[in-house]
């Protein structure tokens, strides 16, 4: 057998968004208190794991998800750009159902093409990124185990690909909650097993 490798993807905890918008890749958007409560959580779960490397997107809400799991490892965070949230024409938009968001005419053309899709980066970019950044973290943690906190769209979109399945997808059907972990299990540089939890609760 050759040497496993686990990557850990962790999705960030919960966000404090009292306006209810889609906040992309917006500066300022932290964690909630919960959300720090969740990120302790996956920290306690990944405590006994092999961990050697913890890499972050670097947006504030994925830093502060990683920084209780690499203080558990008694290492640094280091942050990869290719882990980030993806783009998305309506950041900075209401989210909730009925603010009109998507009656407005102006995003219309954005709406287009959800194959593709057209509000936003494209999957297939999306998904190149991020087998980038998870070929980084194995070659840092190869024979042990790194974990890397990014972004739902990101994590799922990665899964979907490396798993050989449509990028194109409904959100709603996603399995990637908040503050889960998704593992991705290497025997050497064969992909042999995704296992999924949710250590902070559905």
């Amino acid at each position: 057998m050759a040497e496993q490798t686990r990557i850990h993807m962790v999705r960030h905890g919960e966000v404090y968004n009292p306006g209810g918008v889609l906040y992309g890749r917006l500066p300022g958007f932290h964690l909630s208190d919960k959300g720090n409560r969740q990120a302790q959580a996956v920290a306690d779960a990944l405590a006994d794991r092999d961990v050697v490397a913890v890499i972050s997107s670097p947006l504030q809400r994925a830093q502060e998800t990683a920084a209780p799991i690499a203080a558990r490892h008694d290492i640094s965070v280091d942050t990869d750009p290719d882990l980030i949230e993806s783009t998305n024409i309506l950041q900075g938009r209401g989210i909730s159902p009925g603010d009109g968001a998507w009656r407005d005419p102006r995003v219309w053309w954005h709406l287009r093409n959800p194959f593709t899709p057209s509000w936003g980066e494209p999957y297939a970019q999306i998904a190149a990124r991020m087998a980038t950044a998870v070929d980084k973290a194995r070659a840092r943690a190869a024979g042990h185990e790194a974990v890397c906190v990014s972004h739902q769209l990101p994590i799922w979109t990665l899964r979907l690909s490396l798993t050989g399945r449509r990028l194109w997808h409904w959100p709603t059907r996603r399995q990637c909650a908040i503050a889960s972990v998704t593992s991705l299990v290497y025997d050497g540089d064969r992909l042999v097993d995704v296992e999924y939890s949710e250590p902070a609760g559905g």
